[in-house]
């Protein structure tokens, strides 16, 4: 009997979609996401001991929010609007290396 899952089947769908800045951006975005049944993971980045102790907003906040690269238009539309939720630029990063190595012929 044969195994279905292979040694080089990769099943890590998951991209860094978008960083949120305040805690009302998240809370509202993940309101959004659950609503729309698109799973996603907050990685929190830690403030340094500086920004703790001199931070002036306790609002404020910085994580990145990774989602299954199949939402990500559905995400996009779904974040547009929102202050302080700046989204991966897709596209640019998307074409990065497509001509990497061919020459142009004159």
């Amino acid at each position: 009997m044969s195994s279905i899952i292979q040694d080089d089947q990769v099943f890590n769908n998951e991209v860094s979609f978008c960083k949120v800045y305040s805690k009302e951006s998240k809370r509202i975005l993940e309101e959004r996401f659950l609503q729309n049944r698109i799973s996603y993971y907050i990685d929190w980045q830690d403030k340094s001991f500086l920004q703790r102790i001199f931070g002036v907003d306790k609002d404020k906040i910085l994580c990145t929010v990774r989602i299954n690269k199949a939402d990500i238009e559905r995400a996009r539309e779904l974040v547009s609007g929102l202050e302080d939720v700046k989204v991966r630029d897709f596209d640019r990063v998307g074409n990065r290396g497509k001509n990497k190595g061919k020459t142009k012929k004159k």
